[in-house]
C-alpha cells in the first residue's frame, strides 16, 4: 500500500522544514533548543499544515524519552493515566514525551493531569493547537511551558515543498509527469499558507491526470478546480473568524474601501452572513456615529436587506454598508461619551434624580409637592435653562463635539441658542 504523499514528504531534518523562519533560522531560539537537545514544555501554536507536528517529531528524534502520542479530540482522562503509569518502567526508563494535539479540545482537569509530571521532569509535554492558547490553554500548564506561534507560509515558502511532491509523483508514475508551467505556484498559493493542504492538492491532481500522447500532464485549470476556495482560512468561533472581524472593523475605522471589502468577502466565501452584519451596524455607530447620523438607518437597511436575500445576492447591501461606512466622515465621539457617562456610574458618582426631573407621581409625596419642571417647548428655540444632571455631577462634561462637519454645525447652533460657548 502506497503512503500518503503528505506522510512520504514530510521533512526529517530543521533545514528541510519550509516557512517558520523566525523559529528555525540559524541562531533563533528554538532551533537552538532543539539542537541542544534541551527537553522543554513547549506549545506551539498556529494554523493547521504550517509544520508544529514535523517539528515535534524531530524534536522527538534527539530525546531518549518515551514518544507517545494523543489527540486531545479522542484522548480521555485514562489515556493520560495509561501513559504517566509507564513512567520509571523499563516502557519509559527516561521518562515520556509526549505530544499532544490539539490540546484546546482537552478540559481543564484533564490538563491538570500532567501538571506533577510535568514538575518532577518526568513528563515533557510539546502540545500543538491552532487556537489561541492564552484562551485554551489553563494558566498553570502554560506558566511551565514556552509558547512559540508558528504563521501561515507563504506561496514563495511553500513552492519548494509542491516541487518536491511533484517530484515524488513523477518518480510513482507508471508515465511520464509533466505540468504546466506556473503550476507548482499555483498550487502553493491556493493552499492559503497550509503546506499539508498543498501537499494532498499535487497528490490528487496527479491521481486524476489522464494520459495524453503517453504522458500525465497537469494542467492550472484542474489545478484551480481542485483548489478553489482552499485558500480560505475560516473557522466558525475560532481564532481566524475573529481576526477577520477584527479587521474588517479596523478596515472601515481606518477609511479604507479596498481593505473592507476584501476581508467583507472572505466571510462572505465562507458563508457568513452574521458577523460581518455585526460589525457593519455596530461601526456605524462606534466609528462614524455623529459625524453622519444617517449612517446608522442606511447600514441597517443594508443588513435587513442582505439577511432577506441571502446569497450570493447579499454581497451587494452588504458591500454597499462597506464602502459608505469607509469613505463617511468619522467620529468617535458617542464612544468617549457613553464611556465617560459608564465609568462614573461603575464609580458610583450618580447622586439623586434632580426634583424637577422625576416622575410626576412624585409630586404627591413629601413636603415639596411641586416639581418645578420647566417644559422646554414652552419657550423660544424650545430650550431653556435648568439643571439636568444629579447634584455630585453638576457641570460635568461627558460628550465632546467632534470635529466634522455635522457635529460644528449642531454645535454652532446651539452656543448661539444658548449663547454661551459649548
Amino acid at each position: 500500500m502506497q503512503r500518503p504523499l503528505a506522510d512520504e514528504i514530510r521533512p526529517k531534518t530543521l533545514d528541510e522544514v519550509v516557512g517558520q523562519r523566525h523559529l528555525l533560522a540559524p541562531g533563533a531560539v528554538l532551533r537552538r533548543l532543539i539542537e541542544s537537545g534541551t527537553e522543554a514544555n513547549m506549545v506551539f501554536y498556529g494554523p493547521s499544515g504550517t509544520g508544529k507536528t514535523t517539528i515535534a517529531n524531530i524534536v522527538a528524534e534527539r530525546t531518549h524519552k518515551a514518544l507517545y502520542r494523543l489527540n486531545a479530540t479522542t484522548a480521555s482522562l485514562q489515556d493520560i493515566k495509561d501513559i504517566i503509569a509507564d513512567v520509571g518502567t523499563l516502557l519509559a526508563p527516561g521518562g515520556v514525551l509526549l505530544y499532544l494535539d490539539e490540546i484546546q479540545y482537552f478540559n481543564k482537569k484533564q490538563q491538570q493531569s500532567l501538571l506533577e509530571f510535568m514538575e518532577n521532569g518526568k513528563l515533557t509535554l510539546i502540545a500543538s493547537t491552532t487556537e489561541n492558547p492564552y484562551f485554551y490553554v489553563y494558566s498553570a500548564l502554560l506558566s511551565r511551558s514556552t509558547v512559540f506561534e508558528f504563521k501561515a507560509v507563504s506561496p514563495e515558502e511553500a513552492e519548494p515543498a509542491v516541487l518536491r511532491a511533484l517530484d515524488i509523483e513523477r518518480r510513482r508514475s507508471s508515465l511520464p509527469l509533466e505540468w504546466e508551467e506556473g503550476l507548482p505556484l499555483q498550487i502553493a498559493t491556493a493552499c492559503g499558507g497550509d503546506v499539508r493542504k498543498a501537499v494532498n492538492a499535487v497528490e490528487l491532481l496527479s491521481h486524476a491526470a489522464q494520459p495524453r500522447q503517453g504522458i500525465l500532464f497537469l494542467s492550472r485549470e484542474d489545478a484551480a478546480q481542485l483548489s478553489q476556495r482552499s485558500a480560505m482560512r475560516y473557522d466558525k468561533g475560532g481564532d481566524a473568524m475573529y481576526d477577520i472581524a477584527s479587521a474588517l472593523m479596523k478596515s472601515l475605522r481606518g477609511s479604507d474601501p479596498d481593505a473592507a471589502l476584501h476581508y467583507l468577502a472572505r466571510f462572505l466565501e465562507a458563508g457568513d452572513l452574521v458577523t460581518p452584519c455585526r460589525r457593519l451596524l455596530c461601526s456605524a455607530s462606534e466609528d462614524v456615529g455623529m459625524a453622519y447620523p444617517q449612517a446608522v438607518a442606511i447600514v441597517k437597511a443594508c443588513v435587513d436587506t442582505a439577511m432577506q436575500l441571502g446569497l450570493p445576492e447579499a454581497q451587494l447591501p452588504l458591500a454597499q454598508a462597506a464602502i459608505l461606512l469607509a469613505t463617511a466622515p468619522k467620529s468617535n465621539s458617542v464612544v468617549d461619551g457613553i464611556g465617560r457617562a459608564r465609568a462614573d456610574v461603575r464609580a458610583g458618582r450618580t447622586g439623586d434624580v434632580p426634583r424637577q426631573l422625576q416622575n410626576v407621581h412624585a409630586d404627591t409625596t413629601g413636603f415639596d409637592n411641586q416639581q418645578h419642571y420647566l417644559y422646554p417647548h414652552n419657550f423660544p428655540g424650545h430650550w431653556v435653562e435648568q439643571q439636568y444632571l444629579p447634584d455630585a455631577l453638576k457641570g460635568v462634561k461627558y460628550y465632546e463635539w467632534g470635529e466634522n462637519k455635522t457635529e460644528q454645525a449642531a454645535k454652532a447652533y446651539w452656543e448661539k441658542l444658548k449663547g454661551r460657548e459649548l
